[in-house]
């Protein structure tokens, strides 16, 4: 009688045991994944670089002698017209060199008038009108060179820009080659940046440039490469491009640093979410839906571009992938895709059946 109790108790305990598995395992539910269809997507080809902002013209103005300023007729930052006078150097010796000159150069004039009559008139050879020619030649020439050492001492802007902060007072002393303002044309900026010689066939004159500026970066500037430097550099291999951007505000600076894109080449290819590519070294995956269940395919990638990425083999149009939850499943897995009926916990289920 004890033997038969015990087996029965065994019998009983082992049935509850099976029956705790079994219904361990009947309330397993797959992984709730979402799922996203293969698409085409367009992507653009960017070539990326690092510029250096230069002025469209710009200038350093120094003393081209050693004189004494008597007047500065700019203010800081101010904006000077092509033409306008920026600095007076003393000129008071030109001056007196120059009224010299011009009476030298009447009198040998006057001098040269009175032997050509004479002359006329038989009274004066050839050669003593020709003697007085060259002299009123040297006398006219000396006057020509006071009046040029007079605009030397003249500073002008040679092209309209906003000028530089004043360092300089009138009265000073300037020695030959001291700087005294530079003036700089920022209507429009030079960018310069270099490319390697590897993507040049990318790039050509009249294609469109985005830049930024740290100090402006969510303002981008939009231009054009102007020139491609048929020269390149022989130790970074790279040729230096030139774009041109328009600077009406006046916001980009020489000296700016700038960071470039070039757009080089548009395609439109199929892509997925990034969250849908998963890599095993140089190797990248995603795991599309069959028949509730998930399947690993290897696939070939390319650019990525604002949450996508290219795939460039390994998936046909319209394919739909895993593209949340991918952590959570395995090859031939069952998965549950997400939605208002898919969503519902296992626990409210079965409390609904009981009150049903």
């Amino acid at each position: 009688m004890r033997m038969i109790f015990t087996l029965a108790v065994s019998a009983v305990m082992l049935a509850a045991c099976g029956g705790g598995d079994a219904a361990q395992k009947k309330g397993r539910e797959a992984p709730l994944v979402t799922l996203a269809a293969v698409q085409p997507t367009r992507f653009v080809e960017r070539i990326d670089a690092v510029g250096t902002a230069r002025a469209n013209e710009q200038v350093t103005l120094t003393a081209p002698v050693t004189e004494r300023i008597l007047r500065l007729n700019f203010e800081d930052g101010a904006y000077v017209s092509k033409g306008q006078v920026i600095a007076v150097l003393a000129q008071g010796q030109e001056s007196a060199q120059l009224a010299q000159a011009n009476a030298r150069a009447r009198e040998a004039q006057q001098q040269l008038d009175r032997l050509e009559q004479l002359r006329e008139r038989g009274f004066a050879t050839r050669s003593a009108v020709d003697a007085q020619q060259a002299l009123a030649s040297q006398a006219t020439g000396q006057a020509a060179e006071a009046r040029a050492s007079i605009g030397d001492r003249v500073i002008r802007a040679p092209f309209g820009g906003w000028v530089s902060l004043r360092n300089i007072s009138a009265g000073a002393v300037v020695s030959a080659g001291t700087e005294i303002a530079t003036v700089s044309d920022v209507s429009r900026i030079k960018l310069d940046f270099a490319v390697p010689e590897t993507l040049l066939g990318q790039i050509k004159p009249g294609q469109a440039i985005v830049a930024t500026a740290a100090a402006y970066p969510d303002q981008p500037f939009r231009g054009t490469i102007a020139t491609i430097d048929p020269v390149l550099n022989p130790q970074t291999r790279a040729a230096t491009v030139r774009a041109i951007l328009a600077n009406g505000d006046r916001k980009l600076k020489p000296g700016m640093l700038l960071t470039v894109a070039i757009e080089a080449e548009a395609r439109t290819s199929l892509a997925v979410p990034e969250l849908a590519v998963v890599g095993e070294g140089e190797r990248s995956f995603v795991f599309t839906a069959q028949d509730g269940k998930a399947k690993r395919v290897q696939v070939r990638t390319g650019l990525r571009q604002n949450g996508m990425v290219e795939i460039v083999d390994g998936l046909a149009p319209g394919t739909r992938v895993v593209t949340e939850g991918v952590v959570k499943i395995a090859d031939g897995q069952e998965i549950r895709t997400g939605g208002s009926g898919n969503a519902t916990p296992k626990a409210a289920a079965k409390t609904g059946g009981k009150a049903g």
